[in-house]
């Protein structure tokens, strides 16, 4: 597990400078619902639900809500690509 750290950067306004603390939703990746995740992959919500129960992505509980993180959705779509296959001909066959 990763832990958060947080920066003080000095933004300019005007003559003073004020110090701007990094919140949460700068340092963390964003989160998307089961539903917004159905959405994402043109599926019914069951699907992702699918997918969680079965530990085949990954996800984060808040409290009584799930969570999936967009880096796991790419990760997954990532690893169910298929990329096609080059096929090369020689006197009329496969080579």
């Amino acid at each position: 597990m990763t832990a958060v750290t947080t920066s003080i950067t000095l933004e300019r306004r005007g003559t003073r400078k004020r110090p701007r603390l990094e919140t949460a939703e700068n340092i963390m990746e964003k989160l998307l619902s089961v539903d917004e995740v159905a959405g994402v992959l043109g599926t019914s919500d069951r699907f992702p639900r699918r997918l969680i129960s079965e530990r085949r992505i990954r996800f984060v509980r808040v409290g009584r809500h799930v969570r999936i993180p967009v880096s796991a959705l790419e990760e997954f779509v990532r690893e169910g690509t298929v990329d096609p296959i080059v096929i090369t001909w020689r006197d009329g066959r496969v080579a």
